[in-house]
C-alpha cells in the first residue's frame, strides 16, 4: 500500500518561519553569551574586555607615583603614532605633577581615575569608599577640565560594595584581561611575550608608567610594533566600550526581527 502525506502550504510556511526564528534566536544567544563576560545582568560589575570581532585593543597605563617614567612612555606613544590610549591617574600624583597631567591631556589621551589613597577599597567603609572616589574625581576634574567616568581601583581591588558605590557615582570600573606584569620588572622579553601571547580583539592591556616599573618603556615599542603587525588598532577604553553598545543594538534589532517573523507566521 502506498502512503501519501499531504502538507498544506500554511503548515509549510509555519515550519519555515519557525526554523528561521530559531536561527535568529541562536544568534542572539551567541552574542549575549559574549556580553555576559563583560556586564552581568542585574548588578554592577567590572569590565575586563569587550566582545568584538574587530582587532581593537586598549593600552592602559596606571600611574600612582614617580616622575621619570611617564615622559618616556608619552614620547614612545608619540613616536609610534599611537594617539589613543587610557591613563588611570592617582589624584595625589596628579596634584604633584600637574605638568605631566597636562601633557597627557594635551596629547589627546583618555584620563581615568585611579582613586585617591592607594589602598584596597574593599577594606574601607561605604562612606570612605565614596569619599575616596569623590575626592579623586574632584581633583582630576579641576586639573583637566573634564569629569572622568572610568576608574581602576588601586591594586585592582574591589568587592560588590565598591562596584555599587562606583556605579552610583557614575563610574565604570575597568580591570584588564591582559596583565603585562611589568610592575614585577621580569625582563623586557618576558613583558613583550606575555602581552603578545594573551592579546585578543577587545582586550584591555594593563601597563604602568610609575617609577617602580623600569622596563615598560623598553618593552612598549616592541609591543606596539608586534600588535600592529598582527593588524591591531589602538583605541581608548571608552571607544572599546562603544563596541558593546553596538552589539547590544544588534541584539535588539535581531529580537525585533524575530517578533516580526513570528507575527508573520501567525504564532
Amino acid at each position: 500500500m502506498n502512503s501519501f502525506y499531504v502538507f498544506s502550504g500554511k503548515k509549510i510556511k509555519r515550519v519555515f518561519f519557525l526554523v528561521v526564528a530559531a536561527i535568529f534566536a541562536a544568534g542572539v544567544v551567541y552574542v549575549e553569551s559574549d556580553n555576559i563576560t563583560v556586564f552581568s545582568e542585574g548588578s554592577p560589575s567590572a569590565i575586563y574586555s569587550v566582545p568584538t570581532e574587530k582587532k581593537l585593543i586598549a593600552l592602559t597605563f596606571d600611574i600612582s607615583w614617580g616622575e621619570t617614567r611617564t615622559q618616556p612612555i608619552l614620547d614612545i606613544l608619540e613616536q609610534k603614532g599611537v594617539k589613543k590610549s587610557t591613563f588611570f591617574l592617582s589624584s595625589p600624583w596628579s596634584k604633584t605633577h600637574p605638568d605631566l597631567v597636562k601633557k597627557i591631556a594635551d596629547g589627546g589621551y583618555e584620563i581615568g581615575s585611579h582613586g585617591h589613597k592607594h589602598v584596597n577599597y574593599s577594606s574601607l567603609s561605604d562612606d570612605e569608599i565614596r569619599k575616596q572616589i569623590s575626592t579623586a574625581h574632584q581633583i582630576l576634574t579641576d586639573m583637566t577640565g573634564k569629569e572622568p567616568n572610568l576608574i581602576r581601583m588601586p591594586n585592582g581591588d574591589f568587592d560588590k560594595r565598591v562596584l555599587t558605590i562606583a556605579e552610583q557615582l557614575n563610574y565604570k570600573v575597568i580591570q584588564w584581561d591582559t596583565d603585562s606584569l611589568d610592575w614585577k620588572n621580569p625582563g623586557v622579553d618576558t613583558i613583550v611575550n606575555r602581552v603578545m601571547k594573551k592579546a585578543h580583539p577587545g582586550d584591555i592591556v594593563l601597563l604602568h608608567a610609575s617609577d617602580s616599573c623600569k622596563q615598560t618603556h623598553l618593552a612598549l615599542p616592541i609591543i606596539i610594533d608586534q600588535l600592529r603587525a598582527q593588524g591591531y588598532e589602538f583605541v581608548t577604553v571608552s571607544e572599546l566600550l562603544q563596541q558593546t553598545e553596538m552589539n547590544n543594538k544588534t541584539i535588539q534589532d535581531q529580537a525585533m526581527m524575530m517578533e516580526q517573523i513570528e507575527a508573520a507566521a501567525g504564532f
